[in-house]
């Protein structure tokens, strides 16, 4: 049985990710912006001021520290595997996740790329806000994706302490409790009702 002080815990966690989102909308009216969907308004005259602070290209590659361009191609080269791990991994749960019964993740809702739309970035820096908005979305997509397949095939919790374990952690079974295994995994495998109210699956 899940532990009541861990369901209550995680409650007052998603009741902070509400109160975390108050914030950044306020801060987003101090701002200047609205958001429409991933796409960014800025009001015109917050526009220009971006524009003015905007550093040039031969300024930028100027000043650049010859270790940061020396590294530039190792840290590109991993756009390969990223981009081969997305599609593997759109393809295992558009697959597997149909056959066990199991909420497919909205790649969407991990995978933002937006700070393109800065005025203040210049072309390489937009290039590296990409670059890095891919990356990092592609890695917590298939984290998601990887917490509800455990939580189908294998729902127990660790016995060392995990340091910030996924999203569906909390609903696994205490480690080295056999009767809640035998009794509880089924249910287990299947409790994925607070993504009821998930958008539409891709």
């Amino acid at each position: 049985m899940i532990n009541e002080n861990i369901t209550s815990i995680v409650a007052k966690i998603r009741e902070l990710e509400k109160q975390l989102e108050e914030e950044l909308n306020a801060r987003q009216q101090a701002l200047s912006y609205q958001l429409r969907g991933h796409h960014v308004r800025f009001a015109r005259a917050v526009r220009r001021l971006h524009r003015r602070q905007k550093i040039s290209l031969l300024r930028y590659l100027r000043e650049a520290r010859p270790a940061h361009i020396l590294t530039a191609p190792v840290i590109y080269s991993l756009v390969v595997p990223f981009a081969l791990l997305d599609l593997m991994v759109v393809i295992y749960q558009h697959t597997c996740f149909r056959v066990y019964g199991i909420p497919r993740v909205r790649r969407a809702d991990y995978v933002i790329i937006d700070r393109h739309q800065l005025a203040y970035l210049n072309a390489i820096e937009k290039l590296n806000c990409v670059y890095c908005g891919y990356g990092n979305g592609v890695i917590a997509f298939v984290r998601e994706v990887a917490a509800r397949t455990e939580q189908y095939w294998c729902p127990i919790k660790h016995a060392s302490r995990v340091l910030e374990p996924h999203s569906r952690f909390s609903h696994f079974m205490d480690y080295g409790d056999p009767e809640a295994w035998r009794k509880e995994l089924d249910k287990i495998r299947h409790r994925f009702d607070d993504l009821a109210q998930d958008p539409p699956q891709d």
